[in-house]
């Protein structure tokens, strides 16, 4: 079985970190999101959520309250990314395997930094040598939180985490932690549209295909 403890020390973080553990996104990179427009929690296409963590939040930096529910903490906002809108979707609607496309309004944005993001990357070695595994991308969300919480204290210069999506074969996926990485979102979005917009049919058509999910 993959291990994936609590994560040590601070200190024991920072010893094992190389220059090849840092991913530099470049500013030309679409990063993709979806996210609901409406509803009791309406967010907007740029708009870090800084509430959790939340149970399907699995890299979310906030300590819980004293309760072990989500708390609010200004300092420290997450948003999470894909490379493609297959890995958004696999992501998102994970739980139920069923893209509702109405529900709540929600929406696929498409951005592209206005600076190198630096991201510690989870997907090669850099876990190994701190004792975890590869597992940190798919285990236990709690302990992945307590993971994403060391790491922000290890390495508060970071912009986030590069790590192998679960749901879409490993693919890059991204978490945004803000600060910093708030300032590296652009004044407009390259793509801002209704997940229920007729020109998105075909392609969600074909990804739900491809995942065993249910378009609606």
């Amino acid at each position: 079985m993959a291990r994936l403890p609590l994560p040590p020390a601070r200190a024991a973080l920072a010893h094992e970190l190389h220059p090849e553990d840092i991913v530099a996104v470049h500013p030309g990179t679409r990063l993709v999101r979806i996210f609901t427009a409406h509803g009791n929690h309406p967010q907007h296409w740029n708009s870090f959520r800084y509430t959790g963590p939340l149970p399907h939040g699995r890299f979310d930096p906030q300590r819980p309250g004293r309760d072990g529910t989500a708390a609010h903490d200004p300092r420290n906002g997450v948003l999470y990314f894909g490379l493609t809108v297959r890995t958004s979707i696999a992501e998102v609607y994970q739980t139920t395997s069923i893209v509702d496309r109405r529900t709540r309004g929600p929406r696929l944005v498409v951005v592209r930094p206005t600076r190198t993001l630096r991201l510690l990357d989870l997907s090669g070695l850099w876990p190994t040598r701190v004792g975890a595994s590869q597992e940190i991308s798919s285990g236990p969300k709690k302990i992945t939180q307590a993971w994403a919480r060391a790491i922000r204290g290890a390495f508060k210069e970071l912009d986030g985490l590069w790590y192998r999506s679960s749901m879409d074969g490993g693919g890059p996926a991204l978490c945004l932690w803000d600060p910093p990485a708030g300032s590296a979102l652009p004044v407009e979005p390259d793509v801002l549209l209704p997940l229920d917009h007729p020109g998105l049919d075909v392609p969600l058509a074909r990804i739900c295909e491809e995942l065993n999910y249910v378009l609606l």
